[in-house]
């Protein structure tokens, strides 16, 4: 199996990767408005407000859209078969582009709820995908 891509780390994400080392997922929320936002940037999108704190998110989601992948994507090995790119609207109120795993492709349908499950990289950061809630379909 190829190794992932590592994604980098900006000034900005920096609380959200460190966080992953311990599986845990953090939402950048603005302390102005009372709201997360997705994904990690120094301002808030609606306020441009720079009163940004990290809050525990519950890693809980539903599919709002979902495609299977064919063809390997960076990094992917082509022996590890099509995969499922997601958009999950997480319980806070953000949605978050991701990968579905621990069930065949086809089977991740819109609707479907899922948690963060956590896919370890080679430098002690974790990436956050999701699984099924209750298992395999």
């Amino acid at each position: 199996m190829t190794a992932l891509f590592e994604p980098p780390v900006s000034e900005a994400s920096e609380e959200f990767w460190n966080a992953t080392r311990e599986r845990r997922l953090v939402m950048p929320w603005c302390t102005l408005c009372e709201l997360p936002f997705w994904y990690p940037r120094e301002v808030c999108p609606r306020c441009l407000d720079d009163a940004i704190e990290w809050r525990e998110a519950s890693g809980m989601g539903e599919v709002h859209a979902a495609s299977v992948q064919h063809r390997p994507g960076p990094m992917r090995d082509p022996i590890d078969g099509p995969y499922t790119v997601v958009l999950v609207d997480l319980a806070e109120g953000v949605r978050i582009m991701s990968n579905v795993v621990g069930c065949p492709p086809e089977s991740v349908t819109v609707g479907m709820e899922v948690r963060v499950a956590w896919q370890a990289l080679a430098d002690g950061r974790h990436l956050p995908q999701f699984e099924p809630v209750g298992g395999h379909p």
